[in-house]
């Protein structure tokens, strides 16, 4: 978990998040890789692409699509995804993938089902 947290902030940084300022990162593992995503905010709010979604997109151009765990990270503390990640994740994971929540002061873990109980699933 300590490895995980040290890419999370190290990267952190790189979110592009000038109106929030709300920087988050995210961190996908996926049939034994790893995929990164920052979230990037825009002048036009519904155009920011948040770090959940940017992590699961550069795992599905990898070719995977089946998420094992998910590591989000900010330092405002630990944060859960939005609505619309929380359907994303759960569209390559299942309820019982675990979410790991960082903050600065340590990490939480829930289960997509427990942060989606009613997921949309076909």
């Amino acid at each position: 978990m300590e490895r995980v947290r040290a890419i999370l902030e190290a990267h952190v940084e790189r979110a592009y998040a000038p109106y929030s300022g709300f920087p988050v990162v995210a961190l996908v593992e996926a049939e034994g890789e790893s995929f990164l995503g920052v979230n990037v905010e825009n002048a036009s709010f519904p155009l920011s692409q948040c770090a959940e979604r940017n992590a699961v997109a550069a795992m599905v151009l990898s070719g995977k699509r089946r998420i094992d765990r998910v590591h989000i990270y900010s330092p405002k503390g630990p944060i859960p995804p939005c609505g619309g990640c929380r359907q994303v994740l759960l569209e390559f994971g299942s309820p019982e993938t675990e979410v790991v929540l960082h903050g600065p002061e340590g990490y939480v873990v829930k289960t997509l089902g427990e942060l989606l109980p009613w997921g949309f699933r076909l």
